[in-house]
């Protein structure tokens, strides 16, 4: 797909059924793409100067003024949740995409060092925890430009080479990572189950689509996942049916987490059950984002 292309900007049809054919690494059926959100300290708060407090979180209650509650909440991302839930990938050596906020790392960036010593990616998920739909191109530059800088500086000279944007980009996401230069991909797509490739010129850029169902943020969003086996059970249904089509055709499952929300101790282990039965299938590649849109980008490009 081309930026500059004339056609509608939606594509509907994809692949279109006849996908390229693409083989994993050891002839996987599944490429796996663990995601882990890394949100807290950027989302809206009005003691930090905010005009209104983050809404999704565990209780139903919502303050006009600064809201200790919430941040609390947030807060057991950090303090608590993250060890947890990165200590169980190395059990299982399982290497993930640490999608971090510029502001969350520039409030933690201990935690950001972390994720690199692990072998883990880190990707960029916008400045703050909020949507660009609507926003100014020059902010919009901007904010991309802040968080580079920010995870760029906090891992050691390891800039980002992912984005993804929280729910809707603007008009102008896409092109403007491709015209910053560093970004390989980005995941602000929730359209198909296998990567594609969208052009400007001669610059390529990966989209590696995202998914909102395969993800713990049914736990508060939607009350989905009463809990940790009814998530556990919906992941590895996902996965078992990706690798049947997967014998004949590359596939890919995202799964999305976040740190206050699988990391709590009534949750944690559905993230067990998962890595337990995908390892044990033998025919899963799990990687970092990085790694997926890179081997896409050769074998589509070969």
């Amino acid at each position: 797909m081309s930026l500059d292309s004339p056609k509608p900007r939606r594509d509907l049809a994809g692949y279109g059924g006849k996908p390229p054919m693409v083989r994993w690494p050891n002839d996987a059926a599944v490429a796996v793409s663990f995601v882990v959100n890394f949100e807290e300290g950027a989302e809206l708060t009005i003691s930090g100067g905010d005009d209104h407090n983050e809404a999704i979180y565990e209780v139903h209650h919502r303050l006009d003024g600064a809201d200790p509650c919430i941040e609390s909440h947030f807060e057991y991302g950090t303090r608590a949740a993250w060890w947890r839930v990165m200590d169980l990938f190395d059990r299982y050596q399982a290497k993930v995409t640490v999608s971090a906020c510029g502001l969350a790392v520039e409030r933690s960036p201990q935690l950001a060092a972390d994720a690199i010593t692990r072998g883990h990616e880190v990707s960029a998920h916008g400045w703050r925890w909020q949507s660009h739909a609507g926003m100014a191109e020059a902010e919009e530059r901007a904010c991309i430009a802040r968080t580079v800088e920010a995870i760029t500086r906090a891992t050691g000279g390891q800039r980002p080479l992912g984005w993804h944007t929280r729910s809707a980009s603007s008009a102008n996401t896409r092109r403007l990572l491709m015209e910053e230069g560093g970004f390989l991909y980005d995941s602000d797509a929730y359209n198909d189950d296998l990567p594609f490739l969208v052009t400007d010129g001669a610059r390529r850029h990966v989209v590696l689509p995202y998914a909102f169902d395969t993800n713990d943020m049914q736990f508060q969003n939607t009350q989905r996942f009463q809990g940790a086996t009814d998530f556990a059970a919906y992941v590895t249904d996902a996965y078992d049916w990706l690798a049947q089509e997967g014998r004949s055709a590359p596939r890919m499952l995202s799964i999305g987490l976040h740190l206050r929300m699988i990391g709590r101790p009534g949750r944690i282990g559905a993230l067990d059950r998962i890595l337990a039965h995908i390892t044990a299938s033998g025919v899963a590649w799990i990687a970092p984002r990085a790694a997926i849109a890179r081997h896409w980008l050769a074998a589509t490009s070969a």
